[in-house]
């Protein structure tokens, strides 16, 4: 089976706060591998599901490079197939899973990196939407503030592609 890389489209939509260690190696929609370029060697994580975002930044304030991966599926938590967060890091050269987010809150629709941010763009079960900025806590992510609450997608998307 023919292997296809990605430099990631999805990387140009999210702000770097270093320069790209992570790419993306899709096998077919369902089955890619996150790939860690380090000054020492190259890591490889196997990701079994479809990814519809992958994006890096310091989430953690620590100084080094993180990849933030939006794959769909279910969780032991939730049986429902949806969006989720996956967050992962540089350790000594190898990937390793930093938070594996089943949900944060809302329905989450799309994420992105800005500004040390982790900025999503959320629904509910009433066609509501909203536009968060979360921060790193001491395991995983917290949301910090709303950006918008209670708006049309058409709003919330508005305010999310400005952030």
């Amino acid at each position: 089976m023919k292997t296809i890389t990605a430099l990631l489209l999805f990387a140009a939509t999210c702000n770097t706060t270093n320069a790209q260690t992570y790419t993306l190696e899709t096998v077919n929609d369902t089955l890619h591998y996150l790939v860690l370029h380090d000054e020492a060697r190259t890591d490889r994580w196997r990701i079994a599901f479809p990814v519809y975002r992958m994006c890096e930044g310091d989430v953690n304030g620590d100084g080094t490079t993180e990849a933030l991966v939006g794959v769909v599926k279910s969780t032991r938590f939730d049986k429902n197939v949806a969006r989720r967060l996956f967050i992962f890091k540089n350790y000594h050269g190898h990937i390793r899973a930093m938070w594996m987010g089943s949900q944060l809150g809302g329905i989450l629709q799309d994420f992105r990196f800005a500004n040390g941010k982790v900025i999503t763009l959320q629904s509910d079960a009433n066609g509501q939407y909203a536009v968060l900025e979360h921060e790193w806590r001491d395991f995983g992510l917290g949301a910090k503030r709303f950006i918008a609450k209670n708006v049309t997608e058409e709003e919330a998307q508005k305010y999310f592609n400005e952030q």
